[in-house]
This record gives structure tokens, C-alpha cells and sequence, in this order.
């Protein structure tokens, strides 16, 4: 769906790839009193009917012609960025996360992600369509469960600084402290507090009988 327009006593455009849902979305919104004031099957289309006509939100489709790839998310995104004043709700068949979170950095307010399967269970799509176009946001629970998944599994590596990445990488390559800091051109209780932060940030245990370094060093060459 390319998007629907509309909002509470204003109207919504509606646009996507698939003309049955669509269509469908289309009249779902007429009957439950909603304006909708465009309904077309592209992400351009629906750029223009939005310029003509700025509504409360639209409705997108991710997947749009003529790729059918992220067409309708950059038309998403787009309408964030020169219409902040319209909320919109993203459709899609899968979680996405790289659509997801380009909306979440993006915008903060009166955006929303919903799973198709969604759109049948008709109380929440419109519930979660009034929020987007009151400012609000509104994104699926199961979209949230699976990008609050996704980031508890992130690279602990990711979390060290440039700096402490060198530092690691020296003791990966076997140097002491006092070589590291050598080569580094620092003091050594400098890079005993490099490697310290690195032990926290991986998160690594101290009880006995590990060795630290060496577990910090193996997370090193398994990344």
C-alpha cells in the first residue's frame, strides 16, 4: 500500500502495492467516519497527493512498486521529514528492523509499525491510526519484542572505544601492559584502566579460575 491519509475529522491517504488492500484499508476508513482523501499504488503518487493535500497520517505500505523493496519505507520517511505535521503508519508483512529503526531515529512522535495481520483485528489498526494521526506512537507489540531482542544482541565489542579496541586488539597480538603502553605512547595505569573498562564492557567474569585477559582476547578473535 502506497498510504491513506486521514486523521480524526480530517482526511487520510491511503497507498500501497496491492490494490485489493488498498482498496479495502480505503473503505474500512470511510465507513468508520474517516476522510480519506487519496488512495494510490505508488510511493511517488502518494508523495503528491500528500503535497496537494497535507492529511492527519497516512497509511504506507513498505513494499511498493516499482521494486517492491523499500520504496514506500523512503516514502515514509520522507513524509516525516517535509510534512512533520502528518503522522504515519508503516505496514508490513515481516519486522523489518532497519525499516523500524530508520522510523524510531528518525521521528518520535505521530509514527507507528504494524504487521498486516494487524489490519484484520480492526479495533487496533483504527486505535493505533488515531494515535499516529494524534502525534502519538503506535508500533506493534511483536515488532518491539523483536527489535528489544535484536539490540540485547548486540556485539559487546560495539560498546568499546576506539581507543579501547587498540588496546584489546595489542593484547590479542599477546603484549604486556607495559609493552601496550609503550607502544601507545601512554602510561602504563593508563592501560590498566583501558583493559579494566574493556573487562566491564564485555561484561566478563572475575571469579577464579578465568583468566579475564584471555576471555577478552578469544571474544576479540570470535568477533
Amino acid at each position: 500500500m502506497a498510504g491513506v491519509s486521514g486523521g480524526v475529522g480530517r482526511g487520510r491517504p491511503c497507498g500501497g502495492s496491492s490494490t485489493l488492500l488498498r482498496e479495502g484499508l480505503a473503505r474500512l476508513l470511510a465507513d468508520e467516519g474517516h476522510e480519506v482523501t487519496a488512495s494510490v499504488g505508488d510511493a511517488q503518487a502518494l508523495l503528491d497527493a500528500i503535497a496537494a493535500d497535507p492529511p492527519d497520517a497516512a497509511v504506507v505500505d513498505v513494499r511498493m512498486p516499482p521494486t517492491h523493496t523499500d520504496e514506500g519505507l523512503r516514502a515514509a520517511l520522507e513524509i516525516r521529514r517535509s510534512w512533520p505535521g502528518t503522522g504515519v503508519l508503516v505496514l508490513s508483512q515481516y519486522v523489518e528492523r532497519r525499516y523500524a529503526t530508520d522510523l524510531l531515529t528518525t521521528a518520535t512522535e505521530g509514527v507507528g509499525y504494524l504487521l498486516k495481520d494487524r489490519v484484520v483485528q480492526v479495533d487496533e489498526f483504527l486505535d493505533a491510526l488515531d494515535r499516529v494521526g494524534a502525534g502519538r506512537t503506535a508500533f506493534d507489540p511483536e515488532v518491539v519484542r523483536q527489535l528489544l531482542t535484536f539490540s540485547s544482541q548486540v556485539d559487546p565489542l560495539s560498546r568499546l572505544t576506539d581507543r579501547e579496541r587498540e588496546v584489546l586488539g595489542k593484547m590479542a597480538q599477546g603484549h604486556t601492559n607495559a609493552a601496550i603502553a609503550e607502544q601507545l605512547h601512554v602510561s602504563q595505569s593508563a592501560v590498566e584502566k583501558y583493559v579494566n573498562a574493556i573487562f566491564d564492557k564485555l561484561e566478563l567474569p572475575s571469579a577464579s579460575g578465568y583468566s579475564r585477559r584471555v576471555l577478552a582476547v578469544l571474544r576479540f578473535v570470535g568477533s
